[in-house]
């Protein structure tokens, strides 16, 4: 292989493993001069490769998609992940069923070598995908722009519908694509609102890349856990209220993490934080944890407000009666 042909394979692979490169950093990496890093690119264009020039200080040049898909270059570990990733596709309930991923599937095993197939057969028959097949349907097309954006932490803006059917539009920085309880989740850092989000992918829309690329915020495998956590209880429920809990906001937010999501400061020191169940006793449940000796009120409408004095009532009357004498075995041992 000549030093033409393996200098343009190294820019096509550094390409590919970024939306956006600065020509001078491309021609550091590579180990030439910017006016070779041009020539390399038109021979790759010669190809077929759609490579986009930008000019200026902040120019550079992107690989786009172009008519028709050119030879890509993957390594034995992305071959493998590419491979086991539509093993598990396949399985999903994404839309346009799984015929297309398969039919990609048997491309990709068909040119690996031996010993990668043998990887994807185990690591794949390790792989017990579990909850996403039964729920909503995702357009791959969304999932595949939003990988992307996490991978290059590219901001974007996306045309969102909650679940109480208000539409919206968010500027974001994505970070982790997740599937869980049956739905695939987007977490973000939401630029409106300052602070970390998780969306439904199935609610969203019109993704539109803004090609500007954001600092990395780290977060740790347990909170992404815990942001999904919140998001999958994060639904519209039978009984719903608003606690206003007499603590600041930050105060409040630093005590229940990630679940005070929701909240919103009340003034005057106050924190109105909604909450909500299946039934009454869900929602006491999510009383129940808003911080000790904290006063609070609540707007809970009726019949569950009277419900909910009822079984206080009860407990509390259990509470004050003296204790039951357990029964007795008999020879007068009392049971348990």
């Amino acid at each position: 292989m000549s030093d033409t042909t393996a200098r343009a394979l190294a820019l096509l692979d550094l390409l590919q493993t970024h939306r956006h490169w600065p020509g001078p950093e491309l021609a550091e990496r590579l180990g030439v001069t910017e006016r070779t890093v041009r020539r390399d690119v038109e021979r790759l264009r010669d190809l077929g490769y759609r490579i986009e020039s930008l000019p200026g200080a902040a120019g550079g040049y992107r690989l786009e998609a172009g008519a028709a898909l050119p030879p890509l270059l993957l390594g034995d570990e992305e071959a493998v992940a590419i491979a086991v990733g539509l093993r598990v596709a396949a399985t999903q309930r994404l839309v346009g069923g799984p015929d297309t991923t398969l039919t990609a599937l048997a491309k990709v095993q068909q040119v690996l070598p031996p010993a990668l197939r043998r990887r994807v057969e185990a690591i794949a028959a390790s792989v017990q995908p579990t909850g996403v097949a039964s729920g909503s349907a995702v357009d791959t097309e969304v999932l595949a722009q939003l990988a992307l954006a996490c991978r290059d932490h590219e901001r974007i803006r996306m045309r969102y519908v909650s679940a109480a059917g208000e539409e919206s539009v968010r500027r974001v920085e994505p970070h982790t694509l997740a599937p869980a309880d049956r739905h695939w989740y987007l977490l973000c850092w939401d630029l409106d609102r300052d602070d970390w989000r998780t969306f439904r992918v199935d609610r969203l829309s019109d993704i539109q890349h803004t090609r500007v690329l954001a600092k990395p915020r780290p977060l740790t495998p347990e909170q992404v856990e815990e942001f999904i956590v919140v998001a999958m209880s994060w639904t519209r429920t039978p009984v719903e209220t608003d606690a206003v809990i007499d603590i600041g906001i930050e105060d409040f937010r630093a005590y229940m993490g990630q679940w005070a999501q929701g909240s919103t400061p009340e003034g005057d020191g106050r924190t109105r934080w909604p909450v909500g169940g299946s039934d009454v006793r869900e929602t006491m449940f999510g009383l129940s944890w808003i911080p000790a000796g904290a006063e609070y009120t609540v707007d809970l409408a009726e019949p569950q407000r009277s419900e909910l004095r009822e079984l206080l009532g009860r407990m509390l009357r259990a509470l004050d009666a003296p204790p039951t004498p357990k029964p007795a075995r008999p020879g007068g041992v009392p049971v348990g």
